[in-house]
């Protein structure tokens, strides 16, 4: 099995890759900023080689990646700074080539398709984002894939919804399931609208398939959620888990752009908005074909589970 190095490792879906390989019985390098955050994510697990990057630099990005076979880029930037995403993937492509590296991983969004055509939405569907994060997103993509077709990496993209889990934050039910838990008031999108999400504990299992097979090479999958729900359908959920009703104030976007005089992420949703109105539902058909059944976390089990990391986040989190 090929060396795996997971660069921006220190989030949730990280963790879920680290664990997936640990499972494997499999050793992996972490990739991050801060030292002190990968050892606290990733510093109980022997398998795992904590290196600490500075993207602006060659020689650290090359350093990084060397004696790795296979990125897997999870590469975060600050809402506001969606700007930066194309330049780091960049700088990480031409460090990871130096180095020697094989193959790519990017986990990506759906921000590049833009509004939806069809539903559900296959690898197929046209990228025409109308958005700023959007164009940025695809300009990311772009690099990465014009590397694969000259034939200096090997590349592919795994193109995820909206998700949740235990220890995401900054998510659209990141602010309910801490309501439900702790008391307050839940701030929502439209709720009654069709979307979906997927659990993070369900992605590292798919990542580190990926990184074993070569017919991935040079193609933009898709991992769907457990299928199509919706914001009130997940709060109703917790409401179930929890036994009492949860205070909800519907964010639209004249909401957001008056929290956004004192929060830029609030200010940033704005942008992104229609996700929320206009479904993206995702087809992974392709996905399932390539590498066998998926497992989806139910809907009720990863509420549950997610509400347990609100509860108990160190124990919910060693247990997802």
């Amino acid at each position: 099995m090929s060396k795996i190095a997971l660069f921006g490792a220190a989030g949730a879906i990280g963790q879920s890759i680290a664990q997936a390989l640990a499972a494997q019985g499999r050793s992996y390098r972490v990739v991050g900023r801060s030292e002190a955050g990968l050892r606290k994510a990733f510093g109980a697990d022997p398998l795992a080689e904590i290196v600490t990057w500075n993207p602006d630099s060659p020689e650290s990005v090359r350093a990084a990646a060397t004696g790795v076979d296979t990125i897997v880029y999870l590469v975060g930037v600050d809402y506001w700074r969606f700007d930066l995403h194309p330049e780091l993937m960049r700088k990480t492509l031409d460090g990871a080539v130096a180095a020697g590296v094989r193959n790519v991983i990017l986990v990506g969004t759906v921000y590049p398709y833009g509004r939806a055509r069809t539903t559900p939405v296959r690898e197929d569907h046209p990228r025409a984002p109308r958005t700023f994060k959007g164009r940025m997103r695809k300009a990311q993509e772009d690099i990465l894939m014009q590397a694969h077709a000259d034939g200096r990496i090997q590349a592919t993209v795994l193109r995820l919804p909206d998700f949740y889990g235990p220890g995401v934050d900054k998510s659209l039910l990141d602010g309910a399931a801490k309501a439900a838990v702790r008391g307050g008031t839940a701030m929502v999108g439209p709720l009654a609208v069709p979307h979906e999400f997927v659990f993070v504990p369900d992605v590292g299992p798919v990542v580190a398939k990926l990184a074993d097979t070569p017919a991935a090479r040079g193609r933009i999958l898709h991992l769907a959620g457990a299928g199509v729900t919706s914001q009130l359908a997940m709060v109703e959920e917790m409401e179930r888990a929890t036994g009492r009703k949860l205070k909800r104030r519907v964010a639209g976007k004249t909401v957001l752009r008056l929290l956004g005089l004192f929060n830029p992420f609030m200010r940033e949703m704005v942008e992104m908005h229609y996700l929320l109105t206009e479904p993206v539902i995702l087809d992974d058909a392709a996905l399932q074909s390539l590498i066998g059944p998926v497992h989806k976390t139910s809907y009720a089990e990863g509420i549950r589970r997610t509400l347990a990391a609100v509860e108990q986040p160190e124990r919910a989190l060693a247990a997802a």
